[in-house]
C-alpha cells in the first residue's frame, strides 16, 4: 500500500504538472465517527450549516478545508440514499425521483436502477481533504478539471496498461457517479457537474470531473510524468494551425507505407 506521503507528494505534483485552479480531492469512506481524521470538520456540528455533497466537494477543493460528511451533515437526498446513509425509499426504487426528468414512467424507474447505490450501513460517512495534505490514503481521487486537462490526465491514465476511463454520461448525480465507480468497481471515471455542482458550488462551465481509485494513483502518476519527461507534459501542447504540420515518426512510417505524400 502506498504511503500517505506518496499521496501528499502526488497531490502537489497534480498541481504543478496540469496548473489545476483547485485542489484534487482525497475522499476515504468512514465505516463509523471514530475513523473521522484528526482536523476534518463537520459541517453541522463545527460550522453551523449544512452541505448539499456538491458543495462539500467545493469546500475542499477551493477553500483547502478538510471536512467529514456524515448524515446529519447532509442538504441533498442523492447522495443519502446512495452511499448508504439510509435503505432507498420504495417511492425512489421506482423512479419517483428520475420521474422529475424522465417523461415515461418504465424507463424513469430503468433509469433509477442503473443508478449504482451502496448498500445500507455499509459505510457510514466519508472524509474528503486536499489530496497535497490529506492526513490518509484515499479510496478515491477526484479531480476537477478542463477539457484539455482531463485529455492529458487520460493520456496518463493508459500511459502503463492501456487503461481508458469508461463512463455513462449523466447530467444528474454527478456526487454519486464520480465516487462509486471507482470505489465499487476499480474504474476511472468522468463525470458532467450536475445543475446543484453549477448552481450551489461553483462548479464552472468549462470543468468535468476526474476520478480514480486510489490504488491507481502510482501508474497513473507514472504516466504524468513519463510525458513530462518526455517534453510532451501538459504545458507543452499548444495550438498550431499550419498545413504540412511536423509529424511524429509512427505518422510519417505509416504515410510511407501507404505511399502517401512525406514530409519535404
Amino acid at each position: 500500500m502506498d504511503a500517505v506521503e506518496d499521496y501528499n507528494a502526488w497531490g502537489t505534483d497534480l498541481l504543478n504538472l496540469l496548473v489545476l485552479r483547485t485542489y484534487p480531492i482525497a475522499v476515504k469512506m468512514l465505516k463509523d465517527e471514530g475513523e473521522t481524521p484528526a482536523g476534518a470538520l463537520r459541517p453541522k456540528r463545527d460550522l453551523g450549516t449544512h452541505y448539499a455533497m456538491c458543495q462539500a466537494f467545493g469546500v475542499v477543493r477551493g477553500k483547502g478545508t478538510p471536512l467529514a460528511m456524515f448524515i446529519d451533515d447532509h442538504w441533498c437526498f442523492e447522495p443519502i440514499i446512495a452511499y448508504g446513509l439510509v435503505a432507498p425509499p420504495e417511492d425512489f426504487l421506482q423512479g419517483s425521483s428520475s420521474a422529475y426528468f424522465v417523461a415515461d414512467g418504465a424507463a424513469a424507474k430503468a433509469r433509477t436502477d442503473s443508478i449504482p447505490i451502496l448498500p445500507h450501513g455499509r459505510y457510514a460517512g466519508m472524509a474528503l481533504a486536499p489530496l497535497h495534505k490529506a492526513g490518509f490514503a484515499p479510496d478515491v481521487v477526484m479531480v476537477y478539471c478542463t477539457p484539455s486537462q482531463l485529455r492529458h490526465m487520460t493520456l496518463a491514465l493508459m500511459r502503463q496498461r492501456g487503461t481508458r476511463a469508461i463512463s455513462t454520461i449523466d447530467p444528474i448525480w454527478s456526487c454519486v457517479h464520480s465516487i462509486l465507480p471507482p470505489l465499487l468497481n476499480g474504474a476511472p471515471a468522468v463525470t458532467v457537474p450536475d445543475p446543484g455542482d453549477f448552481e450551489r458550488a461553483g462548479a464552472g462551465d468549462d470543468e468535468m470531473i476526474f476520478s480514480l481509485p486510489g490504488g491507481m494513483m502510482r501508474e497513473f502518476m507514472e504516466g504524468a510524468r513519463h510525458y513530462e519527461q518526455a517534453g510532451m507534459g501538459y504545458r507543452s501542447f499548444t495550438r498550431d494551425l499550419r498545413g504540412d504540420f511536423d509529424q511524429p515518426p509512427f505518422y510519417r512510417d505509416y504515410f510511407k507505407k501507404w505511399g502517401l505524400d512525406e514530409p519535404r
